[in-house]
């Protein structure tokens, strides 16, 4: 754990208070794999004679815990299938070898923070066993002083994985911002009393991101990277 005295800190324009903790989404804002997951959901659902859900059903999910993603997803699906299903998930997943790639201008983006001394974080609804895989895929693992993930806990929206990192790093709530592609991510936000960063080029529509009342909105990585310099 970083000592909180050590912790630099970065003053944006739409955040209430300087920020000493950033907290990514992984799918759809740090990694360009919207399009696996949905495609994996879609072809699991196939391969075990289930109703595939349509393309925005199956983006809607990306982000929430297993479980919830499921339910929300493959309605039809027994509980005794659980297992089944995510068996064959994972390796429809898999089989994408692109499945875990950054986001253009993504890992200079995250360098570029953690030169400022200003700790990183994630707070995902990929598994453990997935995000601890793709930390080592993408070579990120170095940028992030701690992980959640929706199974260890609560699913988004709750807003355990905040209250958790909050507590580990002790960083109150209104010094740490949320970034995330999903109304999920923003929502988890605004209930524990973060700012928010919501990115268009991710799973969810705008209109879903807007209805979640993000602070502000970037449409790519160039932008949120703009919206992350501090004011000087």
């Amino acid at each position: 754990m970083q000592n909180p005295e050590l912790m630099s800190t970065m003053q944006l324009p739409f955040a209430p208070a300087p920020i000493r903790l950033v907290v990514f989404d992984w799918d759809g804002t740090v990694v360009d794999s919207v399009a696996a997951i949905a495609q994996a959901i879609q072809a699991a659902a196939a391969d075990l004679g289930l109703r595939v859900p349509a393309d925005e059903q199956a983006r809607q999910v990306i982000g929430l815990g297993f479980s919830d993603a499921l339910r929300a997803a493959v309605p039809d699906l027994p509980p005794e299938r659980q297992d089944e299903y995510m068996t064959r998930y994972r390796q429809r997943y898999l089989l994408r070898a692109s499945a875990d790639i950054p986001f253009a201008g993504m890992p200079d983006l995250l360098a570029g923070l953690a030169a400022l001394g200003v700790p990183l974080a994630v707070a995902t609804g990929k598994s453990r066993r997935g995000l601890e895989r793709a930390l080592d895929d993408t070579g990120l693992r170095q940028r992030f002083v701690s992980t959640r993930c929706g199974e260890e806990g609560f699913s988004k929206p709750h807003p355990w994985m905040l209250a958790s990192l909050s507590d580990e790093l002790s960083v109150p709530a209104e010094s740490i911002l949320m970034v995330g592609d999903t109304s999920h991510d923003i929502e988890m936000a605004r209930a524990f009393g973060t700012a928010s960063i919501g990115v268009t080029y991710g799973a969810h529509a705008l209109p879903s991101l807007q209805a979640a009342r993000p602070d502000v909105l970037a449409s790519s990585v160039t932008e949120l990277q703009q919206l992350l310099t501090p004011v000087t």
